[in-house]
């Protein structure tokens, strides 16, 4: 059963690579019909790449046009009038010298949703520097806070500017743009800049530099390394923890959990870890002159921290401590077994191998058979089935389907226009 969500949307996509094709395969995941655009020789350049080009091009349709000859540029105006959305990554200015910019199309299908999708956008004094992920992410701030404290900025395996800033942002605006259009009836340009939707990801950078006045400083913001109960943890075996109990709810139950388990020459640290939040300061005097009592949120002090993560560092480092020597004594799947089902927010760290073989990602269905290879599903759910899309399609597959009955169309209307008089008089 086909999914109907984008039932009958016809998206004409020119881009190449990843961030172009990766939006528009979210869009052939939810029903769209999405035609790749290539030219003759070679088509994308992701065919080089055989199983990415595979992965990101599932469920589409592959055409051939060189956009430099005239009488394709001609045949592509005809596929444009039957589209509701076009896609193309080219540097600004491209699309004009042939001719296919969105002033030009927008004349012959003013419904057009036509999206460029470029490093820097279509304005602004870098609109025509090539770039990849990692510029962009240089630029716009990221790439910076990446690594760890006192070390240099690092590369990250997941492409943070051309996936979430770039081809998200795209499908986001692509869809509130179609919204617009069948309102309306008139389309609109889509300029999405994978800078700018880099820059947009990091509401908590800059919260820190509205609070502190400076930007954070590689790996020792707070949810980068200040605090030992959002950190990172090496266990016996090499393996890591990730541990995120951010919220003292969670950090309590943790310690619990760890002093529970710990062997004995550690579980006094954890113990005075869990009766004050990492201080051994000796309890103030009740009115009375006795202890007073101990407040229900021991890690109340880590809230009143979180503005200044130089100090939450400090006053928090025998705790850190603490976990660290408790941590090095099991494996890290014995701690997961252990902490499974305590509420205390520790996974383990899986490579990509063990994620796509884990219980909760096979329980969500996000691994599909895509030839006897595994491949991601929609990471939508909705009430309705998921379709099955086909394979990566051969280069100019369907020229003959598509192309073809742009050809029959066009003599329909031949014919309609050439009747004899006498047959127009007779209707």
């Amino acid at each position: 059963m086909s999914n109907p969500l984008l039932a009958g949307l016809r998206v004409l996509d020119l881009s190449r690579l990843l961030p172009g094709p990766f939006c528009t395969l979210y869009l052939a995941q939810m029903g769209a019909e999405v035609i790749k655009i290539e030219e003759p020789e070679g088509g994308d350049y992701a065919r080089g790449s055989r199983e990415m080009f595979a992965l990101i091009n599932r469920g589409k349709k592959s055409v051939t046009i060189d956009l430099r000859q005239p009488e394709d540029q001609a045949r592509f105006k005809e596929l444009v009038k039957t589209a509701d959305v076009l896609i193309e990554s080219f540097r600004p200015g491209v699309m004009a010298r042939f001719g296919c910019d969105y002033e030009s199309l927008k004349a012959i299908n003013p419904r057009l949703v036509y999206a460029s999708l470029t490093g820097y956008g279509h304005s602004g004094p870098y609109r025509d520097w090539a770039g990849h992920d990692m510029n962009y992410l240089a630029i716009a701030g990221v790439l910076d806070q990446i690594g760890r404290a006192g070390g240099g900025p690092a590369l990250s395996n997941l492409q943070v500017a051309d996936l979430a800033g770039g081809a998200l942002t795209c499908a986001m605006g692509v869809l509130a743009a179609v919204l617009g259009a069948r309102a309306s009836g008139e389309g609109s340009f889509v300029d999405v800049a994978m800078m700018d939707g880099a820059l947009a990801l990091q509401p908590i950078a800059l919260a820190s530099l509205r609070s502190e006045g400076r930007a954070p400083q590689r790996g020792a913001d707070l949810l980068t390394g200040a605090l030992p109960n959002y950190s990172l943890y090496r266990c016996r075996d090499g393996g890591y923890l990730a541990v995120g109990a951010l919220e003292p709810k969670f950090f309590t139950g943790l310690l619990k959990a760890l002093a529970e388990s710990a062997p004995a020459p550690l579980r006094k640290g954890l113990e005075r870890a869990l009766a004050g939040g990492g201080g051994a300061r000796k309890p103030k005097a009740g009115s009375a002159g006795k202890p007073a009592a101990k407040k229900s949120d021991p890690f109340g002090k880590l809230q009143q921290l979180f503005g200044d993560p130089r100090r939450a560092r400090l006053t928090t480092a025998p705790i850190r401590w603490a976990l660290q020597a408790v941590f090095l004594t099991r494996s890290r799947d014995d701690w997961a077994r252990l902490l499974a089902g305590r509420d205390v927010c520790v996974t383990p760290i899986l490579n990509i191998e063990e994620a796509l073989k884990n219980e909760q990602v096979l329980a969500r269905g996000m691994v599909e058979d895509d030839g006897g290879k595994p491949a991601f599903a929609l990471p939508v759910q909705f009430s309705l089935p998921r379709p099955k899309l086909a394979p990566a399609p051969a280069l100019g597959a369907d020229n003959a389907a598509v192309l073809g009955a742009l050809r029959g169309q066009a003599k329909t209307k031949t014919k309609t226009k050439t009747k004899s008089p006498a047959s127009r008089a007779r209707r």
